[in-house]
C-alpha cells in the first residue's frame, strides 16, 4: 500500500468508524481516486467488497504506443491527468501559452556573465528548487504514481510563487520529468505506479524572479533497489561522476573538460556515457550557452570565467550509451534497455573556483549508498 501524509477523513474500511491514517490503497491512486484506510488489517478485511469500487471506475489505463517496439520493461501508463495550471500572479516564462521558448538566436560562443544581483536572484531560485527536490524526493515510495509526484512538484512550486519551468516547454505536458530503470532523461509523470525495486530520477526546475534553477537526483525505491548491486552501481556511479566534474570547475576550465573526468571515472565502473544530452548554462533563459558534454574528446567551446551560470548533469548506463526516443518525443531510454541514473547541480563560478548554487542540506532525502565490492 502506498501512504503519504495523515487525514482526516473516515476510514474506507467497511463498517469501520475510525479516522483514516496515511495508508492508500494502491489501485485506487492508479485510477484516480482516493481511499484511505486506518490500518492494514482493515484494508485487507475490506478488500472483497472495497475492490468493487475499482470496477466502476470511468478511468481505463492503457499503453498509449502499443506497436511501438519497448527497448526495456517499462511502458508508459495513460491516461495523462489534465494540464496543472499556474496562476496568474506567478510570473510565466515565455512558452507557458504555446509551448514556444521564444528565445532570440544567441551565438554558441556567447555565455552570459552574471553581475553581483543576478547572481544573487540565481541563488534563490536554486534554493527555491532544492526544497522542490527534496519535497518530492520524500514522496518516493513504492505504490505511488509518477503523476502525483508530479502533483507534489507543481503545487510546492506555486506555494514558492514560482512556476515549473518544465511545464508546457515545446509543449512537455508535466511540471517534472520522472525517468524510471532504463529511461535516461525527459520522462512524462502518468500513472504508472513506483514499484519496489525500481530507481527513479526527479529532475526539477523552477522560473522565479526572472531566472531559472535546475536539479535532478537519482533515488532507489525501497529497499530491495538499494540492495541490488547494478542499482548501486549505476546510481553511485553518477552520483560520483558529478562530484568529479565539479572539483575541476573553476575560471579557466574548458567546457570541454568535464567530460574527460566523468568518462574516465564511469569507465572505471564499467559503465558508459550517454553522449546525446549535455549540461548547459541556465540563467534568464532555461537552456543556453554553454554546451557541456559529459564524454571525452568533445568538440565544446569557451572558458569559464567568474559569473558564469551553467548545469552538469551526467548520464550514466549500465550497457550502451546508445538511445531512443518513445512517441511521445520525450522519453528517452537506453537501446538495450539497460538502466541508467543521473545526477544534476547548477553551478557558479567564482573567483577561485565554483558554487554549488544546488547543494544538498543536511536533511534532504536520498544521499550514497555504499558500492558493492566486486
Amino acid at each position: 500500500m502506498g501512504e503519504s501524509g495523515t487525514t482526516d477523513n473516515k476510514c474506507a474500511g467497511v463498517d469501520c468508524q475510525n479516522v483514516a491514517g496515511s495508508l492508500k490503497c494502491p489501485t485506487c491512486l492508479k485510477i484516480g481516486k482516493e481511499a484511505c484506510f486506518c490500518s492494514q488489517d482493515c484494508f485487507r478485511r475490506s478488500w472483497t467488497e472495497h475492490k468493487a469500487v475499482h470496477k466502476t471506475s470511468s478511468t481505463v489505463l492503457y499503453n498509449p504506443f502499443p506497436k511501438f517496439s519497448f527497448t526495456g520493461p517499462l511502458r508508459p501508463i495513460y491516461p495523462l491527468s489534465p494540464k496543472r495550471t499556474v496562476p496568474d500572479s506567478i510570473p510565466h516564462p515565455p512558452w507557458s501559452d504555446d509551448g514556444d521558448p521564444k528565445y532570440k538566436f544567441v551565438g554558441r560562443n556567447t555565455i552570459t556573465v552574471l553581475d553581483k544581483k543576478q547572481q544573487d536572484r540565481m541563488r534563490k531560485v536554486c534554493r527555491l528548487a532544492r526544497e522542490v527536490l527534496d519535497v518530492a524526493a520524500r514522496e518516493v515510495k513504492p505504490g505511488v504514481t509518477t503523476d502525483h509526484i508530479d502533483e507534489v512538484v507543481h503545487n510546492a512550486c506555486i506555494e514558492r510563487e514560482s512556476y515549473p519551468s518544465p511545464l508546457n516547454y515545446v509543449h512537455f505536458p508535466k511540471s517534472v520529468c520522472t525517468s524510471l530503470n532504463e529511461v535516461i532523461c525527459h520522462g512524462i509523470p502518468d500513472q504508472r505506479m513506483l514499484l519496489e525495486g525500481d530507481i527513479i530520477n526527479l529532475d526539477v526546475s523552477l522560473y522565479h524572479g526572472g531566472f531559472h534553477g535546475d536539479l535532478n537526483e537519482t533515488y532507489y525505491v525501497g529497499a530491495k533497489a538499494a540492495a541490488n548491486p547494478d542499482n548501486v552501481r549505476v546510481v553511485e556511479t553518477a552520483r560520483e561522476c558529478l562530484d568529479e566534474a565539479i572539483k575541476i570547475v573553476k575560471p579557466g576550465m574548458a567546457f570541454k573538460d568535464p567530460g574527460t573526468v566523468i568518462e574516465r571515472h564511469a569507465k572505471t565502473r564499467n559503465c558508459s556515457v550517454i553522449k546525446t544530452y549535455c549540461g548547459h548554462g541556465i540563467n534568464t533563459l532555461f537552456h543556453c550557452a554553454p554546451n557541456v558534454p559529459h564524454y571525452a574528446k568533445n568538440k565544446a567551446v569557451g572558458i569559464a570565467k567568474p559569473g558564469m551560470t551553467f548545469t552538469i548533469e551526467p548520464m550514466i548506463s549500465l550497457g550502451t550509451y546508445k538511445d531512443k526516443t518513445w512517441p511521445d518525443d520525450w522519453t528517452s531510454v537506453t537501446q538495450d534497455g539497460s538502466r541508467t541514473a543521473q545526477f544534476e547541480h547548477t553551478l557558479l563560478i567564482t573567483e577561485d573556483g565554483c558554487e554549488v548554487l544546488t547543494a544538498r542540506n543536511a536533511d534532504s532525502p536520498g544521499g550514497p549508498v555504499p558500492m558493492p565490492e566486486v
